[in-house]
């Protein structure tokens, strides 16, 4: 039983002691929220294609880029629909400030984002974006 409650310990203080990565947060001022913002983006902005996205995007006059994500239920069950909408985040995570500031983006990933590797998927999208 006390091995148990040590194991349990250490993997709490090896939790608490991972490494802050500055930099690489994914803060609410750099998310789209608000309806009106994303319905500003659809009507004013442009459209780019690629086999595994639909890019909207519309230039601001922010500091940052902004970035919202749109899953459509006709992709899958809520499990589905929210590991999408969790490895687009960890993209936009790990590579936001390799995108240039300034723009609105709103991401729609096609059905085979489900399943496609996260680096194919993560290369493909950085490939888009950088084309704004």
């Amino acid at each position: 039983m006390a091995a148990r409650s040590w194991q349990l310990a250490a993997r709490r203080d090896a939790i608490a002691s991972r490494p802050n990565k500055t930099g690489l947060t994914y803060p609410l001022s750099a998310r789209l929220v608000r309806k009106a913002d994303f319905d500003a983006v659809y009507r004013h902005g442009k459209r780019r294609s690629s086999s595994h996205f639909t890019v909207f995007s519309k230039a601001n006059d922010l500091p940052q880029s902004r970035f919202g994500f749109s899953i459509k239920r006709a992709l899958g069950g809520a499990v589905v629909r929210n590991r999408m909408r969790r490895r687009i985040r960890e993209m936009i995570r790990l590579h936001r400030q390799e995108i240039s500031a300034g723009w609105d983006i709103v991401i729609h990933p096609k059905p085979n984002v489900a399943t496609a590797p996260f680096i194919s998927l993560t290369t493909e999208l950085l490939q888009l974006l950088k084309a704004l």
